[in-house]
């Protein structure tokens, strides 16, 4: 049983000033309660949000209530502690209708974000505008009733800050280069130039003498290019001059940017654009150009570059503290629900077994010739039997279930489980079957798949009250990779199967927790929510696709994927009675459960077999080795030692005659199968079993 008090050593692991605070606090002043008689849900929210590095808070029950961890004081500035244990809407006044919105849908199941939402916050001694994103997300109860909102807080001023500051640069840049055409357009330039390629004289204009820190007399008369060139920064220097003399070379225009030394000794950006004239016989005769300023634009692009790397640094940074944040919160999610996963076991388990304890104390006190004893030995085997179907359901769930697959028509299988699934689903619900003419066959595990569609049956007896309409169909699907994109599925020829029926169907909110263990919207005592986890697992260990839809008043539809197999339908084995004569053999029985050990051998002599015994492989196969007659080994598959089961079966399939093996376990755990699919030489019984089942095997396995 599960407890709905507060364990003090998980209340010990809180750490930080806000759980002290938590911890510390009057809580049976406000609605939640006192803390130690919170809900599991509402500790198990706490101690997610206490864990992580972003400002976190949960909002709880109708008004509100606040909690929260470090960085979320931190973040409310002065407001904390006296804001612990508010109402919301009191702890930030400013935004009580926009919280109370918050807590209304959190309430009604619905998420919330909003991104980069503009607040002023005390910082530094100061109002300061900051930006936000803002998450937030329903916390519900184990019964899908929502309880309260966890809020995340995510600071983005920095990011909304470089954005703007970016966005002025580039407004910068575009007013820069709109006084550059301006100026072209006008005619203001830095000057004008003409080099005499023949005599290398450059001769310019007074505004270029200017610029390149002549006289106008030295320009008026012409001075060698290469004067021209001494006041270019030395890491322009080679692009530039390179660049001319290629102009020349291969009559191309000249366009170049670069930086000349001022007069105050600095440097700024120049542009200079010009092209070579040549005479009648190809010479390069003139060179005329004309200067223009770039360097406020040039200033603009440097700014707009440091901007952008600045921000891509940062975005950066706050993708991936993001990213790690998500991360940790999905790891304490997953804890989370692994945790209510194993509460839904042990409860479930500790049923089981408390029937069976209850029933077997009763016989104690009950003589032999009591007519109840029959019928509680009934019901002890009817607990054994649910506590077996409980764990197969976990261990298809998980992927576990030794499969043993065979060829299967539709058709044949359709009319096979029609009278099955009458009786499942009742008189009153009309089983109905859709099947194109020729079917395809598939390859899956026959008892698991009927146990499926048993389960899905039963499902849609309920969902119509025992009243309705339930349809299989199967049909040849060719799927594209646009069709399997999403269902984890390859592209091919698959096998569909839908079962559909007229039911109350599910709302959004139940369909997305379909396949979730231990979910059920069934009564209490009337489905451990294992079914449809039962049917996901099979259905993905044999390679397939399962796919759910549903609408409410109208009904539900399971498809089903199966992949096509080419081979023929294998064929159903005659229905011979085994023999179930018992006695007259010699069964050597091996297991390393000593109270195991002792009821097998028990019921074995019961039915008057001679039989041997081992606690564990080596013992087994000492008494193997010492020459003793064993007709039949029964043997558990997980044992202590060095000598393993298939040790075991290595040597009685090695003898003259072969040594007949039944392999017993709970939990092969893929020691006696590949991929989930059994050996061929290998018989698997199943714990717990019946006697009868017992039985049933070893004259199977005798006759063999």
């Amino acid at each position: 049983m599960t407890s709905n008090t507060a364990d003090p050593r998980q209340l010990d692991s809180w750490i930080g000033e806000s759980a002290r605070a938590i911890r510390d606090f009057d809580w049976s002043t406000t609605p939640l309660g006192p803390i130690d008689t919170w809900p599991q849900v509402l500790r198990s929210a706490v101690q997610i949000m206490l864990r992580n590095a972003l400002p976190m808070a949960v909002l709880w029950g109708e008004e509100g209530t606040l909690l929260y961890n470090d960085a979320y004081a931190q973040f409310s500035g002065g407001r904390h502690p006296e804001i612990l244990g508010m109402p919301i809407e009191r702890a930030w006044p400013e935004a009580a209708a926009f919280n109370r919105n918050v807590v209304e849908s959190g309430l009604r199941g619905e998420t919330l974000s909003y991104l980069d939402i503009d607040f002023v916050l005390p910082r530094a001694g100061r109002e300061a505008h900051v930006w936000l994103d803002l998450h937030y997300s329903p916390i519900a109860s184990d019964e899908g009733m929502p309880l309260g909102v966890l809020a995340v807080v995510v600071e983005t001023t920095v990011r909304v800050t470089l954005e703007r500051t970016r966005a002025e640069a580039e407004a910068a840049f575009r007013a820069a280069d709109e006084r550059l055409q301006l100026a072209l357009n006008s005619g203001a330039v830095l000057g004008t130039f003409v080099w005499e390629i023949q005599h290398n004289r450059v001769k310019g204009d007074e505004r270029f003498a200017r610029t390149f820190l002549f006289s106008l007399e030295q320009v008026t008369a012409g001075l060698p290019i290469e004067r021209a060139f001494d006041i270019i920064h030395p890491d322009d220097y080679e692009r530039i001059t390179s660049l001319i003399a290629r102009t020349v070379r291969e009559n191309t225009s000249y366009r170049a940017e670069y930086r000349i030394r001022t007069a105050e000794s600095g440097w700024t950006w120049i542009m200079a654009s010009g092209r070579c004239e040549y005479d009648e016989s190809g010479r390069p005769m003139r060179f005329p150009g004309v200067i223009i300023d770039i360097h406020d634009r040039k200033v603009a692009e440097e700014k707009l570059r440091e901007l952008t790397h600045d921000l891509e640094d940062k975005i950066a940074e706050a993708v991936a503290a993001r990213t790690a944040v998500e991360a940790q919160l999905r790891q304490s999610l997953k804890m989370e629900a692994l945790g209510a996963m194993t509460g839904g076991v042990a409860h479930d388990f500790n049923n089981t077994l408390q029937a069976i304890s209850g029933n077997l104390q009763l016989l104690q006190y009950l003589p032999p010739t009591d007519k109840r004893v029959p019928e509680r030995l009934q019901a002890a085997m009817d607990a054994v039997q649910r506590g077996a179907k409980l764990a197969s359901q976990l261990l298809s769930f998980a992927r576990r279930q030794p499969q043993s697959p065979v060829v299967i028509n539709p058709r044949r299988l359709f009319d096979e489980l029609r009278e099955l699934l009458q009786h499942a689903v009742g008189a009153s619900v009309t089983i109905g079957t859709m099947i194109v003419e020729e079917p395809w066959n598939f390859c899956v595990d026959r008892n698991q798949l009927e146990n499926a569609l048993l389960n899905l049956a039963i499902n849609a007896r309920d969902a119509m009250r025992g009243d309705g309409k339930f349809l299989l169909a199967s049909s040849n699907e060719v799927l594209d990779a646009a069709a399997c994109e999403g269902k984890e599925l390859r592209p091919g020829e698959y096998v569909r199967l839908s079962a559909s029926d007229t039911g109350t169907g599910m709302p959004p909110e139940v369909l997305e927790r379909a396949f979730e263990p231990f979910f059920t919207t069934k009564p209490e005592g009337h489905g451990t929510g294992l079914g449809l986890s039962m049917v996901f697992g099979f259905v993905k260990q044999s390679g397939g696709h399962i796919a759910v839809s549903s609408t409410v008043d109208v009904g539900t539809t399971v498809d089903i994927f199966f992949p096509r197999s080419h081979d023929d339908e294998t064929a159903t084995p005659r229905a011979d009675a085994l023999m179930t004569q018992t006695g007259g053999a010699t069964v050597l029985v091996v297991d390393d459960d000593a109270s195991v050990l002792s009821s097998t051998v028990a019921i074995l002599e019961a039915m008057r077999y001679t039989v041997l015994r081992a606690a564990n492989g080596d013992a087994a196969m000492s008494v193997l080795e010492s020459g003793v007659h064993v007709d039949l080994i029964l043997t558990d598959v997980v044992m202590p030692g060095k000598v393993s089961c298939a040790d075991l079966a290595e040597w009685a399939f090695s003898q003259t005659r072969p040594v007949p093996v039944i392999y017993a376990s709970g939990y092969t755990r893929d020691m006696i199968s590949r991929d989930s699919v059994l050996r061929p030489n290998v018989t698997l019984l199943n714990k717990p079993y019946r006697a009868e089942t017992l039985a049933r095997e070893i004259a199977a396995a005798l006759n063999g």
